[in-house]
């Protein structure tokens, strides 16, 4: 069992990076662990990034999350999804756009896009 879900996240951060290779942006991993936005296992306040770039938003909390943005320079609403399931976003234009959980009011980060 610990394979196969060894072999999904494989699978998932591969596709991932392929996926924001080939339309010309960068990767990024977000976790949503502890009711917080981590990256690179640290609670992350703001990401910076460029045009282009490609966040995953993957849920490792034993209950749903969602990921959103009323922001003017990007709205998004990713949706809720459970623990293990990502939903990934591309940022497409300049600017700040402040990120959230709609089901955790704590939760929030900063993306800044150059």
């Amino acid at each position: 069992m610990k394979t196969s879900k060894w072999l999904r996240t494989a699978t998932g951060l591969f596709v991932l990076l392929w996926a924001s290779s080939a339309i010309g942006g960068d990767g990024y991993l977000v976790e949503q662990k502890d009711k917080q936005f981590v990256y690179k296992g640290a609670k992350i306040e703001t990401l910076k990034l460029k045009v282009g770039d490609v966040v995953e938003f993957k849920n490792m909390d034993p209950y749903f999350h969602n990921v959103f943005s009323l922001s003017d320079v990007q709205t998004f609403d990713l949706g809720s999804y459970p623990q293990g399931q990502s939903k990934s976003i591309k940022f497409d234009k300049p600017g700040k756009i402040e990120v959230e959980c709609a089901i955790h009011p704590q939760m929030h980060m900063n993306v800044e896009v150059k």
